[in-house]
């Protein structure tokens, strides 16, 4: 650590870290976190919106090593795996994946932490930011990451709670809130604007909207759509290249890139009101959502980010 990283550290009082939204993406987290300390700079304050949450929880209980073990050895099959398809409120129930995770990262109450810790989710209902600080933690991680028509929602204290991201990608007032007298931020969707999606087969598209193929039955419409979009998924994660006839998108590509160009948008007004003290911004813009068996790769583009946002820090933290 050089004598102006050292002297830096010792300026910052509180650190807090706000972890943003991001879903594959937030694999960066982890070398985010780990060049951090590299630095000298040791968050005691963690907030996590949505996969922010998730990495930061892990952190927070002093488990990151377990954690990037079981990150690292996810490949497609296994993500394949964890998609447990249901039709109530989302496209994923996102129960298989905590199940799995618990395995390696026992749960606990949040209030048991060793630092003091935040997820972020949405009231469906009011559209007001919830800040979850107590209770069980996959309770509250399980809601920070459900990502409206994707995951379903979870319902909690007569509330039924969506991922955070849609009123707070990147919790910076949270971080300030819980004490921290300094906040890095680390934003996973600023460089999305722009990036190309993966047409998906023209064959596919037409057999989709063809009137013989639409049910005569509402239910049976919704369930046809489901099995597209379920189809959709396991045909990126099983590495099935198409050769596209012409440029049409999936559903899931409809909805993810919606979702990302809302939580830019956010992001960017919720930041100029309250900038973090520092910027980590790692490149991934050819991760995709369910990209979550490269995390090899985002793990050393987050380092990559804080070394690029250190360096151009003037007069340190």
């Amino acid at each position: 650590m050089s004598a102006a990283s050292r002297g830096s550290a010792s300026r910052t009082g509180t650190i807090g870290v706000a972890l943003g939204s991001g879903a594959a993406r937030g694999w960066a987290h982890i070398g985010v976190l780990r060049a951090l300390a590299e630095n000298g700079l040791r968050p005691s304050v963690v907030c996590g919106t949505s996969i922010g949450a998730v990495v930061g929880a892990a952190y927070a209980a002093g488990e990151l090593d377990a954690f990037e073990r079981w990150a690292r050895r996810l490949d497609r099959r296994q993500v394949a795996a964890y998609l447990d398809f249901g039709l109530r409120g989302g496209l994923v129930r996102a129960k298989k994946v905590f199940d799995a995770l618990a395995e390696e990262i026992p749960d606990r109450d949040i209030e048991s932490l060793p630092m003091t810790f935040a997820a972020v989710a949405t009231d469906l209902a009011t559209g007001h930011e919830i800040w979850l600080r107590h209770g069980r933690l996959y309770d509250a991680l399980r809601a920070s990451v459900a990502l409206p028509g994707l995951v379903s929602p979870v319902r909690s204290d007569g509330r039924w709670l969506v991922d955070g991201g849609l009123v707070n990608p990147v919790p910076v007032s949270v971080c300030r809130a819980l004490g921290a007298d300094t906040v890095i931020g680390v934003d996973l969707n600023t460089t999305l604007v722009g990036r190309r999606f993966r047409p998906v087969a023209s064959d596919q598209s037409e057999e989709a909207e063809s009137p013989q193929s639409t049910p005569s039955s509402g239910l049976d419409g919704v369930r046809a759509a489901l099995q597209r979009v379920a189809g959709d998924v396991r045909q990126r994660l099983g590495g099935e290249a198409s050769v596209p006839r012409d440029e049409s998108l999936s559903i899931l590509d409809v909805v993810a890139n919606s979702l990302n160009i809302m939580q830019i948008r956010v992001t960017r007004s919720r930041m100029a009101g309250d900038p973090p003290d520092l910027l980590v911004a790692p490149r991934l813009r050819d991760f995709g959502l369910l990209d979550f068996d490269r995390a090899e790769e985002a793990v050393e583009e987050g380092r990559r980010a804080v070394t690029q946002a250190l360096a151009a820090q003037s007069g340190g933290l």
